[in-house]
């Protein structure tokens, strides 16, 4: 595969996408458009075109499946018998859910201008190629995600009770039943007479009840072929191109207004090159349910207490205590599709960011999502590997997640960047009257409503402060044992989930800390979150009116800040520190220049006139610290550790945290 990706895209509407098939010599595109109407979302279309690349053989031959099941409750079933020989024209699924009422699903034969192989060897009689072929069979729901197949992970099976797919996970439900047909020509034919490929790699004919059904199509050449669902009215081809330009050009100008470019990036390689990254940013966002993996055994090691608290806390996750919870949901965007196709806590508030200017509700709706998972402690797991198709994607030693774990609470960040909206909306009109009829009023019903603003706020505002306590109940840092000289003896954090050589927790995993770990080390990226995150929610408490949270949290904010130069800046090194605890029992600041030791500044809590700034500025500015032509890297070029070992976090520009700079500069 030389690569696939959304090159137009809008949740709401669909959009275009293009796959690169090197290996197979051909290129796909899928168009994808959604058009409104009835109680249960409306209708769907898809259109599929192969052409052959450049170096493709003149008859390059390609097969196209897909599948249709239900997961949950309902039924789907192929809706007219074929005759033995394969289906001739149109194959329609019916099916029902409780959730979509009544549907129909049509795969077409596609235009005249669609070629298919043909051969001498006997089979093509049995199963001729410009037929489509339908396979049906029942199949566990539990391993209805299996059709597919080819699992990236050694081992699949957990203890802690999933079914053994080991076999199914490998191969793919649609890959068995493709050599129990090979298993059947040779046992007819001979190894020695067996048909051509294309027709060797055929699914059985075999239509009818099940709640799994494979369809099939063999092309020669280029080929074009349309999967449409509807409820209320069939989707035909010249609607669907319509509806396609409709969308791509909507999108295309809607795009350009909501992100202008701005000189040098007005050329119109920068365009394409902008909503193709943000068309696969948003073409990321799914809906994730299943079960996890957790340890809630609470084990007195993981308070991370004594000295040498990482290797006993080792000890307590080899013990095994982890059991399977849920099922849980999620609605939310990913990392990656081939690589991290889950949720990341920190990673989604970045992901957000420019979801929120495009479209206000779908962030809010995802950020609702995330905080609904919140446990009665107010614990968010900070990887969300729901299910065992989401774990067959992930080690064994990464699928276990911990509730004294955190990670920076970066949906805060979208969260003040909607309170920025709202009162923006509410200083140039009034409560908008206006019923949402469109698609459009969608995108901005928040702000254009403000009694909806403010029940979203109400609503989620229990939640987020059980968050907050939480963050502030576990990841608190001690400054009274070791008797350090703060204006606050309360607001000093420390990351629990520690080791010599990673903070996973931070987010930051293998930037250079104090060594070794010590139970008294504070962490200035972690006090900078939390001075964030508590200004954030000071500011959604004042917007609901509560007044006495606004007091509670002022006062908290006030001692972060006071604490971040008390403890953690060094006037000798003229940057933030970690701290740790030296051989004499005091406080003793570790300072590894990098993103880490900007953190106040990056997450704005230094003002305009702070004498620190000159500082700051000087260290990002100078190439031989982070300063580069492609933007800060994480690690000073100076540092002893720069470029080393993983290489994760000591070197590479990344550019969540660019940005976090950049705005600060603006």
């Amino acid at each position: 595969m030389a690569g696939y990706g959304w090159d137009d895209y809008d949740v709401r509407k669909g959009g275009r996408q293009t796959i690169h098939d090197e290996g197979n010599n051909i290129d796909i595109q899928t168009e994808f458009i959604k058009i409104e109407g009835g109680q249960h979302g409306g209708n769907w279309g898809v259109r599929i075109k192969g052409t052959p690349r450049e170096d493709a053989p003149a008859d390059l031959k390609t097969s196209v499946f897909f599948y249709v099941a239900l997961e949950g409750l309902g039924i789907v079933e192929v809706a007219d018998e074929a005759d033995s020989l394969g289906y001739v024209d149109v194959v329609t699924l019916k099916g029902e859910t409780p959730d979509l009422g009544r549907f129909t699903i049509d795969v077409t034969k596609g235009p005249e201008s669609n070629a298919h192989p043909t051969h001498g060897h006997p089979s093509y009689r049995d199963k001729p190629l410009d037929r489509t072929i339908v396979s049906s069979s029942t199949v566990d729901k539990a391993d209805l995600w299996q059709t597919k197949g080819t699992s990236h992970c050694s081992d699949t099976s957990l203890r802690v009770g999933d079914r053994n797919t080991e076999l199914s996970s490998r191969i793919g439900l649609a890959f068995m039943q493709l050599k129990n047909e090979i298993d059947r020509y040779v046992a007819q034919y001979s190894e020695n007479d067996v048909p051509p490929p294309c027709q060797l790699f055929t699914l059985p004919n075999n239509a009818g009840s099940g709640d799994l059904h494979i369809v099939q199509k063999v092309f020669e050449g280029a080929f074009e072929v349309r999967d449409e669902q509807f409820q209320l009215w069939r989707l035909y081809a010249e609607a669907l191109t319509n509806g396609i330009k409709s969308t791509v050009k909507s999108f295309s100008d809607r795009f350009s207004s909501v992100f202008p470019r701005q000189y040098p990036f007005d050329k119109p390689k920068y365009e394409r090159f902008a909503r193709s990254l943000f068309s696969n940013l948003i073409g990321g966002i799914g809906f994730f349910y299943g079960d996890s993996v957790v340890d809630r055994s609470y084990a007195p090691e993981y308070e991370e207490e004594n000295e040498g608290f990482w290797e006993e806390a080792a000890e307590a996750r080899d013990r095994h205590n982890e059991k399977l919870e849920g099922p849980s949901e999620l609605f939310t965007s990913i990392p990656s599709r081939p690589f991290f196709p889950r949720g990341f806590l920190w990673d989604e508030g970045f992901h957000l960011l420019p979801v929120v200017d495009w479209d206000i509700d779908l962030a809010l709706e995802i950020v609702k999502s995330w905080f609904n998972l919140i446990d009665e402690d107010g614990w968010i797991a900070r990887e969300q590997i729901l299910g065992p198709e989401a774990r067959s994607k992930v080690p064994q030693e990464f699928q276990v997640q911990y509730p004294h774990y955190a990670n920076p609470p970066t949906l805060f960040f979208v969260l003040d960047a909607f309170i920025d909206k709202l009162k923006l909306s509410e200083g140039s009109k009034g409560s908008s009257q206006e019923p949402l009829r469109d698609t459009l009023h969608l995108y901005t019903a928040h702000t254009d409503h403000p009694e909806v603003a403010l029940r979203y706020l109400r609503d989620l505002y229990p939640l987020l402060k059980r968050h907050y306590f939480w963050f502030r109940k576990t990841q608190w840092g001690d400054v009274k044992s070791y008797d350090r000289k703060a204006f606050s003896s309360k607001e000093a954090y420390r990351w629990r989930g520690r080791t010599p050589q990673h903070i996973l927790t931070s987010g930051q995993d293998d930037y250079p800390r104090p060594q070794p770990p010590h139970p008294g080390e504070l962490h200035v990226d972690l006090i900078s979150w939390m001075g964030m995150m508590t200004r954030a929610i000071k500011r959604i408490a004042k917007t609901l009116g509560e007044s006495d949270d606004v007091d509670e949290f002022s006062a908290i904010e006030t001692a972060i800040i006071r604490n971040i130069e008390d403890l953690h800046w060094s006037e000798n090194a003229k940057t933030y520190c970690d701290a740790t605890i030296d051989d004499y029992e005091e406080h003793a600041q570790v300072c590894h220049k990098g993103y880490v030791s900007i953190f106040p500044f990056l997450v704005g809590l230094l003002p305009a006139d702070s004498p620190r700034l000159d500082h700051i500025l000087d260290f990002l500015g100078d190439p031989d610290e982070l300063w580069s032509e492609y933007g800060l890297r994480s690690l000073s070029k100076s540092h002893e550790l720069y470029g080393t070992e993983e290489n994760y976090w000591r070197s590479p520009i990344w550019i969540n945290i660019n940005y976090l700079a950049l705005r600060r500069l603006l």
